[in-house]
Order: C-alpha cells, then sequence, then structure tokens
C-alpha cells in the first residue's frame, strides 16, 4: 500500500535534514522502498546552471539513492534562492508553492516507490503561500508526523505548542526526535535529560530519540544515529501497517 511520513520541525534549523536522510537510510536498509521528498526548498543552490535541493541531496547520498532528472523534479516541486520564508521566496521571485501540485506529484512517486517521507520547510505553520502554511500541506498528504525538535532551553514551549497544533488539526504524530544541534556543555545536560521526558508527559506522545551532536556525517556517525533512534521501528511498523 503506498503512504508516506511528515518530517516537520518545531523551528528551522533543528535537524529534519538530518532526521529525514536518516531514516531513509535505515529503512531502505530494512528493505524498505522509500524515498525522500522535499516539495519546498528555499536556499536552493545553483550546480552547472541548475538549481538543486541541498536538503534532498543530503538525503539520497545518505541513502545511496541515484533518480533520474524526472524524480528529482517530482521530489523538488519547488526550489528558490533566495533563503527565507517559502511565502515570501515565491513573493519575490513571482510564483507560489501550490499544495495540489505537490500532493500529485507525491501520487506520481508513489506510483514509483513504496513510501515516501516528507521533509517540510521550517517548521509547521511557516506560510507556503500567502493563504497557505505548512500545516494545510499536511492535511492534504495526511501522512503522519515525525517532529524534530532542538534540545536544550526552550525546546520544551516549542515541541509542546507544535503537538497541540497536530492534534487540533487531527493529524497523527508518530513521536518526537530530540536533536542537539550544538555540542552539548556540561552544565546544560540537566535540561538535556529532562526535556524529552517533560515533553513525552505533557505532549502525551512518544520519544522516538535523542540524536547527539554529530557533525558532517560518516558511516560510524549513521551508526550513532541509528543507536540514538530507537524509534526507527514504531515508524517503520507505522508505515508497514498503512497509516496515511
Amino acid at each position: 500500500m503506498s503512504q508516506g511520513i511528515f518530517i516537520t520541525g518545531t523551528d528551522t534549523g533543528v535537524g529534519k535534514t538530518l532526521v529525514t536522510a536518516g531514516i531513509v537510510r535505515w529503512l531502505r536498509k530494512q528493505g524498505l522502498d522509500i524515498v525522500p521528498m522535499k516539495p519546498v526548498q528555499t536556499g536552493a543552490e545553483k550546480q552547472d546552471g541548475i538549481l538543486i535541493a541541498p536538503d534532498l541531496e543530503f538525503s539520497l547520498t545518505a541513502a545511496n539513492l541515484q533518480p533520474n532528472a524526472d524524480e528529482r523534479r517530482l521530489m523538488t516541486s519547488y526550489l528558490y534562492e533566495p533563503a527565507c520564508s517559502p511565502h515570501l521566496a515565491g513573493r519575490l521571485v513571482g510564483h507560489y508553492p501550490d499544495i495540489e501540485v505537490i500532493r500529485k506529484n507525491a501520487e506520481i512517486l508513489l506510483r514509483r516507490f513504496h513510501a515516501l517521507a516528507v521533509e517540510g520547510a521550517g517548521g509547521i505553520m511557516v506560510p507556503l503561500n500567502e493563504t497557505q502554511t505548512n500545516l494545510d500541506l499536511m492535511k492534504a498528504l495526511r501522512y503522519p508526523v515525525v517532529l524534530v525538535s532542538r534540545i536544550g532551553l526552550g525546546a520544551i514551549n516549542h515541541a509542546l505548542l507544535s503537538i497541540e497544533v497536530l492534534r487540533q488539526a487531527g493529524i497523527p504524530l508518530i513521536g518526537v526526535v530530540f536533536n542537539r544541534t550544538v555540542p552539548s556543555l556540561p552544565e546544560d545536560r540537566f535540561i538535556e535529560e529532562d526535556n524529552p521526558r517533560a515533553v513525552a508527559t505533557f505532549g502525551k506522545t512518544a520519544v522516538l530519540g535523542e540524536i547527539p551532536y554529530l557533525g558532517p556525517m560518516t558511516a560510524e556517525k549513521w551508526q550513532h544515529f541509528e543507536q540514538a533512534m530507537p524509534g526507527l521501528e514504531i515508524i517503520k511498523k507505522n508505515l508497514e501497517q498503512g497509516h496515511g
């Protein structure tokens, strides 16, 4: 059965791309034909005169995937050079992301692959155009969500607010991944140790993983990622049960 998951964050720069890449890499090793999708990429980069999506390329490289040009186009429906919110990038360039186009591209991909790991642009309420946000895209795709949060002071509030928004919208939440975006300091350890417990308790949700600061990825560091993500099995089970 065709299906997918949606990876979103409590903010920008929390590690959605790392988590998306790690999920795709691990699930493919388990035999699931899943591919990444980055529907809207701001801060796109030019390579040989062509715009590419660095977030998508990171995930493809991690999973050793080499899609053809048409599949890449479907995986990145909208590419913008300005590194800003999608609605602002769309305004600057003169064309906005269209949720229906993204949904149709996802459907086409799902005729070729078994499952999708869709990485959002920024957080849940980031505008995609002048009237719709990432939340509207999640509603259109109807995939269960993996929420990525940074860890440290302020993380609890951001995570719980994000969980509440998803629940109010009726979007199923698989769980939360806590990602260290900077090296941990000894004096902050007591906060970092409490964050997952507090979010699990008050948010009534699963903690899928607590990822240490990893820096540039290597084969060994991907092993560390997998060890820090016991929730990979939960994600796999969710897909196998045909949710979304």
